[in-house]
């Protein structure tokens, strides 16, 4: 995986079975890089790019070959995406620092819950971005939704924050 499991904040940690830090700001961080064709007029990342960036950032972490979760490949579709802006991102803050856990997981679907800050951001410094995107799984040979399997569902529930 191109991020890393790690702790947002120093707080007592301990490491879950899949060796995902179990605490209150844990989570998968990876770093994405932000480019001009991001930028809009007012030299903002442009909405719809962001939207872009937050799939680039979770893509490493859910879908990388060796993880359980690799068989959304096949079929995942989003759910509902929410973007709350609490701070403008520009190309200098490139590449940014995404923290992503999972907020829920139900019987066919679970919610990532985002963090994204500029580049060089102290880990203590508030967002710029909060997001949220639910996936549902999703059979493409019957177009119908599917139940997570079992190591689907432990998996992402490992990444859940105490």
């Amino acid at each position: 995986m191109s991020g890393s499991r790690e702790s947002l904040l120093s707080v007592s940690q301990e490491a879950g079975s899949n060796g995902a830090v179990v605490g209150t700001h844990v989570g998968f961080h990876t770093k994405v890089v932000v480019r001009w064709s991001d930028m809009d007029a007012f030299q903002h990342i442009n909405h719809a790019r962001m939207v872009t960036l937050l799939e680039e950032a979770r893509i490493p972490w859910l879908f990388e070959d060796n993880s359980p979760t690799v068989t959304l490949r096949d079929g995942a579709v989003i759910a509902d995406l929410h973007v709350r802006y609490r701070g403008q991102l520009r190309h200098d803050d490139s590449p940014l620092d995404v923290l992503m856990w999972i907020e829920q997981v139900r019987a066919v679907d679970f919610t990532i819950a985002y963090e994204v800050r500029p580049g060089g951001a102290a880990p203590t410094t508030p967002p710029a971005i909060v997001a949220s995107t639910q996936i549902a799984a999703f059979d493409i040979g019957t177009q119908r939704l599917r139940r997570l399997t079992a190591p689907e569902r432990e998996y992402l529930e490992s990444w859940k924050r105490a």
